[in-house]
């Protein structure tokens, strides 16, 4: 008999509790975003470790919804949370850079800023982290781990990844039995890298069209280029960095 949606919760519970017995730690932590997987992630966090669990609000020239749908989400888990702007550290370290890269062919401006924010948001989750002797909680889901639609080093830096086996579909099924308010269901997926980013616009198709992919459902051939060009290309985020042979 397949399994409820809440017997599955509560499997991956129980996997959570395991990850951190195992690691000699004694939480977890995730960073909010205001998004669906982040907050499905927080749900299933805060029932595995109710006193020992965190969000961490990471504002970086970021819309302020983002925030206000992230306390929102906390308050209703009732699960604990921090704040911590990183804009200032953003604008101080962009700057450096772009003052030491003056005069040479910068190519890929844009993506360097929104990756140093991944990164600087990392750096900031391990810096609690370390310091509470929590394990960080990474929130990408299946069709990103196929497309590699995650920042190496940046939201792809954690020590567990509690939906890495769902759907997005699935994480949407989880959000409504997880508490997760109606607003930020209704949200269309965004990493929040810049204004009126979505992903799904970024990717060039959809997660019902990945989610159908993964499954061994038919699409459109286009889509299904896409989707295994993305693969292929960021087959690298999925692998340890390379080393030559042994001599």
């Amino acid at each position: 008999m397949a399994k409820t949606i809440e017997e599955k919760i509560e499997l991956i519970v129980d996997w959570i509790r395991e990850q951190v017995h195992n690691s000699g730690t004694s939480g977890v932590l995730v960073g909010l975003s205001g998004g669906i997987d982040s907050s499905v992630v927080a749900g299933l966090i805060k029932k595995a470790f109710p006193e020992n669990s965190l969000g961490v609000i990471l504002p970086c020239k970021s819309n302020p919804k983002d925030a206000q749908d992230a306390i929102a989400l906390a308050e209703a888990l009732g699960i604990d949370y921090v704040t911590v702007d990183l804009t200032e550290e953003h604008d101080l370290l962009i700057g450096k850079i772009q003052r030491r890269l003056e005069g040479k062919e910068v190519k890929f401006e844009r993506l360097a800023d929104a990756n140093l924010r991944a990164r600087l948001r990392m750096t900031t989750l391990y810096g609690i982290a370390n310091s509470l002797g929590y394990l960080v909680a990474g929130t990408d889901n299946a069709a990103e781990i196929l497309t590699g639609y995650f920042t190496k080093y940046g939201d792809g830096g954690v020590d567990i990844i509690p939906i890495g086996n769902l759907l997005k579909r699935e994480v949407f099924n989880w959000a409504a039995h997880l508490g997760v308010p109606q607003q930020i269901i209704d949200r269309p997926p965004s990493a929040g890298l810049w204004e009126g980013q979505t992903d799904e616009n970024e990717m060039g198709t959809t997660y019902d069209m990945i989610d159908d992919y993964i499954m061994g459902i038919e699409i459109p051939e286009s889509d299904k280029e896409i989707i295994e060009n993305m693969h292929a290309r960021t087959a690298h985020k999925r692998v340890m960095p390379p080393a030559p042979p042994k001599f």
